[in-house]
């Protein structure tokens, strides 16, 4: 991936902005913001433009965290990032590649399908396997960079973020969009690479991904749409594998994505909700309230109930099962010991996301295996 930033650089040249910068975004810190589309990052300094940083990070003296209870200390932090070429360095940021939970959930309902899909009692296809894990990095920096690109302007009214390259101009709009079709591109043509590849259901991730941005700004119920657009995979990866669909399987793993994508986004969106009320973004952070927990309890019973559904119409072993029970033990721990008022620990539990997925994903191999 490196080799592809620098070639990226070659294209679209960039030049830092002539003005002193007194802030620059930090990325890999315990307390940054990972999501696949982050509007917010904490905020932190940089002495140069060569994106040597110094970032202040909170540490809490109790279990409630508020306002009087932070101790603020400065500590230096690094990121592979900031040893490419300084011209690569604003676009290998706008994909967030060295942030890759944003890449593991988007790989996720690609590889479950493609594993669900292998023959009973055999191992997956790893060459399709092998190409959808290829692919995802190229599907999740586009969907950031679309995100950034319509969402530059307010960016620019947060703090924490208006320094992001398409916020702040290091990269330009036009740069922003050609970025966004060259990461299109490769993911097209390592998708040519698939036993099966369907031009119709890649159109619709596209569109799916280009227009989620959108979402948070009419409705409350934006995470439904980034439900749809993470776990459209589900669908691309079986059609990979077979050529076709099952809807029996496909249908019960994708609602099973549908509804864990809005625990884990609702979650994540507790972080950012009060900027959120400030510069008018919705979400089902905001729409729950103090009932959240209730609301992804609800959504964390559909999840593992469609998870067991989907096992029984595949005739998937009993490994399965004993991982499904792993997974849904995970879901309980994030959903009972988050504290939605302390964006540091919403973000441990975002983060954790990635135990549940390796889980379903262990579930799904040895159940077929077993099957």
């Amino acid at each position: 991936m490196a080799s592809l930033s620098v070639f990226l650089a070659s294209l679209f040249s960039t030049h830092p902005t002539s003005r002193t910068l007194k802030h620059r975004p930090v990325f890999g810190t315990p307390l940054t913001n990972p999501s696949l589309f982050s509007r917010r990052i904490h905020s932190s300094t940089s002495r140069n433009l060569n994106y040597e940083t110094r970032v202040a990070y909170t540490s809490t003296t109790g279990s409630s965290v508020g306002k009087d209870d932070h101790t603020n200390e400065e500590v230096e932090v690094s990121s592979w990032v900031d040893h490419l070429q300084k011209e690569a360095q604003p676009y290998a940021k706008l994909a967030r590649l060295d942030r890759p939970i944003g890449t593991w959930l988007f790989m996720f309902p690609l590889t479950w399908s493609a594993a669900l899909a292998a023959t009973v009692g055999s191992l997956p296809d790893f060459k399709a396997l092998a190409v959808l894990v290829c692919a995802s990095p190229l599907l999740r920096g586009a969907a950031c960079t679309i995100n950034d690109f319509l969402d530059r302007d307010l960016d620019k009214m947060v703090e924490r973020t208006k320094l992001r390259p398409l916020a702040s101009g290091t990269v330009t709009p036009f740069q922003g969009l050609c970025f966004f079709g060259f990461q299109l591109l490769l993911f097209h043509g390592i998708l040519l690479q698939l036993p099966y590849n369907s031009l119709m259901y890649e159109a619709l991730y596209v569109f799916l991904l280009s227009t989620y941005p959108l979402t948070k700004r009419i409705t409350y119920w934006p995470q439904a749409y980034l439900g749809l657009t993470m776990n459209w995979g589900a669908i691309v990866g079986w059609h990979a594998v077979k050529g076709s669909l099952q809807p029996s399987i496909v249908f019960p793993l994708f609602l099973s994505g549908f509804f864990w994508t809005i625990i884990y986004d609702t979650i994540y969106a507790h972080q950012d909700k009060e900027d959120d009320v400030k510069i008018g973004i919705k979400s089902t952070a905001l729409k729950f309230g103090e009932s959240t927990k209730e609301w992804i309890t609800g959504f964390a019973i559909a999840c593992i109930a469609s998870f067991a559904l989907t096992g029984y119409n595949a005739a998937l072993g009993w490994p399965f099962y004993a991982f499904l029970a792993a997974a849904a033990a995970q879901l309980a721990w994030q959903i009972g010991t988050a504290n939605l008022s302390s964006p540091p620990d919403c973000n441990r539990k975002f983060m954790s996301n990635k135990w549940f997925g390796t889980l379903i994903f262990s579930g799904i191999l040895l159940g077929r295996v077993f099957s």
